[in-house]
């Protein structure tokens, strides 16, 4: 089943990049596993997806020593929202926090990571959306977050990231893609100097609207439902 939701899934992949003239290849398709359990993961690894995003620390450090030790090279995305107070947690077990949403959790990232000697990869979340149940900064506070994040010396920021509204009006969805990227050309130009500021990754589209954040420029796409689901 999930091999066969894999293959669905790249298959669509595939057939939009094609459609807008992109490379999959350039796609990183990160498979989210909130809701799986560990024989479940292993399967999406078996599967050829090497990219895991979890949402809390604590079903991190529970699932992920399962596979650690495989031969196979995973890389660990915190997705979800990130207290301060687990910020030492979720560096040992995680090797890019997705969810960085403002300038305490980005400070209190670089002594733990100083501690652990490792250098870690974040993405700045940002709101696009503009709803107030949702994480993440505004998008008019980005670039004064960026100018702190480049003085963290194992702090490397990779990208933005963004959730779009759950609505039925796919112009809103995308919108909020598009606003991302257009934020993300800026960055990428005003702080092309900075070593540890790459911004190459676009994390945006999730089960229900992944065809629109393609379509946007997304190549970070993270899925959960239609990989597990039956």
């Amino acid at each position: 089943m999930i091999q066969d939701n894999i293959a669905r899934i790249s298959g669509k992949i595939d057939a939009v990049c094609r459609r807008i003239g992109r490379n999959p290849d350039e796609i990183t398709f990160i498979a989210v596993t909130k809701f799986a359990d560990i024989p479940e993961i292993k399967e999406v690894i078996a599967a050829g997806l090497t990219h895991i995003g979890e949402n809390k620390v604590q079903d991190a450090q529970r699932k992920f020593p399962a596979f650690e030790n495989s031969q196979i090279k995973v890389t660990r995305h915190m997705i979800g929202h990130l207290q301060t107070n687990k910020v030492k947690q979720a560096l040992e077990v995680f090797d890019c926090i997705q969810s960085v949403d403002s300038l305490n959790l980005a400070v209190a990232i670089e002594p733990q990571a100083a501690k652990l000697n490792k250098d870690i990869d974040i993405l700045v979340q940002v709101n696009t959306a503009g709803e107030k149940q949702k994480f993440g900064i505004t998008p008019s506070e980005v670039s004064a977050l960026i100018e702190r994040i480049v003085e963290l010396k194992h702090v490397h920021l990779q990208g933005l990231m963004t959730i779009a509204p759950f609505v039925e009006d796919r112009e809103i969805i995308r919108r909020c893609f598009r606003d991302l990227r257009i934020l993300r050309d800026e960055i990428s130009g005003r702080f092309s100097a900075e070593h540890s500021i790459t911004m190459k990754y676009l994390s945006m589209g999730m089960t229900e609207d992944y065809d629109i954040a393609l379509e946007e420029g997304a190549n970070m796409i993270r899925i959960g439902r239609a990989v597990f689901s039956n």
